[in-house]
């Protein structure tokens, strides 16, 4: 007799009485292991394969993809991505796992026994197999956190499709929960704000503030996704903050793929059209990016400078995400929090310390 072979991979046996542990997963969206064609092909073919970022008939888009963009643009980004490689690797790896780091510091500090961990939605340090190492370790409870504070189905929800996708294999499923966006949270506001503030008070203001949004296609607006509305409410709250009025700063989308129509206004050619208007001195800031990357390090304060340079502007000067900034880790523990609520997290007393204590306090009383 054949028996039929489980879909589930194999699993400790269930023991009854575990104690909860709770984790934070860390997500963001990836990097190639490193700056050549070969890694940058293997990246893309991942990133640009998922159906959530490229909304086209899979078998057309998958003619094109593997036919002609996958046969053209690798050698070229490899030579982006080298212009912005550090000695320690990605500047996006090397970020988020500082911040996965400096979150689990953060939330300690408040008395909380949780695990962090970072994880690329795409290449290396996957989804998976930190949810795999997390499950091994006893974790029943892990909050998945993304790096991205405006929702995208792009972004956000494919990030998700690989928590899904990553359960449909396990038996024991750990309790999970999402955060979706914190993009109007007044912690990452306010570190938004004094982040720029600082820049400000080291440089002197702009005559204007441009801050750029990564781009997703205009159709996804009409299908229902929210991440416009969320970057113009970021954006608007920020200015409020900062105390600008509606002329003193512009928004913006960048890194448009293919030729459909994107959000626009698109950003390079705003900042041409800025420049060639009299504009002396713009400063670029990118709120949607948590780390800085390739978009904001090359695309921004590479290609966009010399784009508004090149157009008559005289001064360009790009402001840096927010990265390892105490505000932000501060917010970021803040939002986390707020999700971890109801959770077991505090940190364990010890036994033996506990049941001395007990003991010491009724002989106490009983003296008493």
């Amino acid at each position: 007799m054949t028996l039929l072979k489980s879909p589930f991979a194999p699993e400790p046996p269930f023991q009854h009485g575990q104690t909860p542990r709770t984790a934070v997963l860390f997500c963001n969206l990836g990097t190639p292991d490193a700056p050549t064609a070969s890694d940058v092909r293997r990246y893309l073919a991942e990133f640009l394969s998922d159906a959530r970022v490229v909304e086209i008939p899979r078998l057309i888009w998958m003619l094109i993809l593997h036919g002609i963009i996958l046969r053209f643009r690798p050698a070229k980004s490899a030579a982006k991505y080298a212009s912005v490689w550090t000695p320690e690797g990605s500047p996006l790896k090397i970020w988020t796992e500082k911040q996965a780091k400096l979150l689990q510091g953060w939330l300690a500090q408040r008395g909380h026994d949780v695990q962090v961990r970072y994880a690329m939605r795409y290449g290396s340090t996957s989804i998976a197999s930190q949810l795999d190492a997390l499950k091994a370790a006893g974790t029943t409870r892990v909050l998945i956190m993304p790096a991205y504070p405006q929702y995208s189905a792009t972004t956000t929800a494919s990030l998700f499709d690989a928590v899904y996708h990553w359960a449909e294999k396990v038996r024991a499923i750990p309790e999970l929960r999402f955060v979706n966006h914190y993009h109007d949270d007044a912690g990452y506001i306010g570190a938004l704000a004094a982040n720029i503030q600082k820049h400000w008070a080291a440089n002197g203001r702009p005559d204007l503030l441009v801050m750029s949004f990564h781009g997703v296609p205009e159709r996804t607006l009409h299908l229902g996704d929210p991440y416009h509305c969320e970057c113009y409410k970021t954006a608007r709250l920020l200015s409020e903050k900062l105390g600008l009025s509606k002329d003193q700063f512009k928004v913006t989308f960048q890194s448009r793929l293919g030729r459909a129509k994107w959000l626009e206004p698109y950003t390079e050619p705003s900042l041409i059209a800025l420049g060639q208007a009299g504009v002396k001195r713009v400063d670029v800031v990118c709120p949607g990016f948590t780390s800085d990357c390739l978009e904001t390090l090359e695309e921004i304060n590479m290609e966009a400078r010399e784009a508004f340079l090149h157009a008559g502007g005289k001064e360009f000067h790009y402001i840096p995400c927010l990265n390892d900034d105490p505000a932000w880790i501060t917010a970021l523990c803040a939002v986390t929090e707020q999700h971890l609520s109801g959770w077991p997290t505090q940190t364990p007393v010890d036994a033996s310390a506990l049941a001395t204590s007990r003991v010491v306090a009724l002989a106490l009383g009983a003296k008493q």
